[in-house]
């Protein structure tokens, strides 16, 4: 059987680059994605990776990568992880930068990535029997928060995509998959909405037993594009414990009431 090769963006830190480690310890080949091309370097050393430097955001850029991947090889899977949140300001406060930043690099990066990509994904399954998209978008995708407009606006336009797309996809056999996590530790995402406050960062995670890590939803990731070719799995909504909804979480030791 060809070995399956997916394209993961985002890959230089967080649940991306656990996820090319996942993919890679499952025997994928992947090609790592993201802009800081010497972090992308030193994960191909250590976990045998290909990447490319890319911003997602820029159709030159997207151009290129997919020039790269028709010249190297068969694509079986794009799984885009590349996204990020600014800001925690109410609605009325909020920067039009922060907006106009969160729906290119969660949005418009998803739309242009899946319209570039889906070629090579169709021909792969033509010679492979079916391929995969997967889209890493969050619980504020489904619920809001206050401080969370634009952060839950941009996730919601992400997971839209995912969906129009299964339905669009419908009769091809190509797998439509959205993985949402809630409460993920991943303290760079954190710092950078929080505007490099790391005080403030620290204390999202105050108490909370357990969160979710990088490594959890890259395994969910790396389940579902390895479950058999007919089994699609939609709709991955995965929260820590600690956390019952996006507003209910409980901080401190986690005890049965007996």
């Amino acid at each position: 059987m060809t070995t399956r090769r997916a394209v993961v963006t985002g890959a230089s830190s967080g649940i991306g680059e656990a996820t090319v480690r996942a993919l890679r310890a499952t025997g994928w080949d992947v090609v790592g994605v993201a802009r800081r091309a010497e972090r992308l370097a030193e994960l191909d050393a250590e976990v045998g990776s290909v990447s490319f430097a890319a911003d997602l955001t820029q159709e030159a850029d997207v151009d290129a990568l997919v020039a790269h991947l028709q010249a190297s090889g068969p694509v079986h899977a794009l799984v885009h992880i590349a996204g990020g949140a600014r800001g925690t300001d109410r609605i009325e406060d909020g920067d039009p930068a922060d907006w106009r930043w969160m729906f290119e690099v969660n949005v418009l990066s998803a739309q242009l990535v899946t319209a570039a990509l889906l070629p090579l994904l169709r021909q792969a399954a033509a010679s492979d029997a079916y391929a995969d998209t997967l889209y890493v978008t969050s619980t504020a995708a489904q619920v809001a928060y206050p401080g969370g407009g634009g952060y839950n606006a941009a996730k919601a336009g992400e997971a839209m995509l995912a969906h129009a797309l299964r339905l669009e996809l419908n009769g091809e056999p190509i797998r439509v998959t959205e993985i949402a996590p809630g409460m993920v530790y991943t303290p760079e995402f954190t710092l950078n909405r929080l505007g490099g406050d790391q005080s403030a960062a620290e204390k999202v995670y105050d108490g909370v037993a357990e969160p979710l890590v990088a490594s959890d939803v890259a395994g969910v990731i790396a389940y579902a594009l390895n479950a058999p070719g007919h089994v699609n799995l939609d709709l991955v909504t995965m929260r820590p414990v600690a956390q019952s909804a996006q507003h209910l979480l409980a901080r401190g030791p986690l005890r049965p009431r007996l």
